[in-house]
């Protein structure tokens, strides 16, 4: 599976990142790895209540693809 994510840098240092086929599943990192280190925890989390809660999981057909590892 493959999904795009987005890293924006801050001002203040650092990254949010996030992942726009699945509103609310953001994170943050000291940099880019650390980033998206935490975007992962922060999928898995959101794929957990999903499953949970058999929510249907739309997919985006057009960006650019970043590939993470689940």
């Amino acid at each position: 599976m493959q999904l795009t994510a987005v890293f924006e840098p801050q001002k203040e240092g650092g990254y949010t990142a996030y992942i726009p086929a699945f509103p609310g599943c953001v994170s943050e990192g000291e940099d880019m790895q650390d980033a998206k280190r935490n975007l992962l925890e922060a999928l898995r989390g959101y794929l957990v209540v999903a499953n949970k809660h058999s929510l249907v999981l739309a997919r985006k057909k057009n960006g650019k693809a970043v590939a993470l590892k689940i």
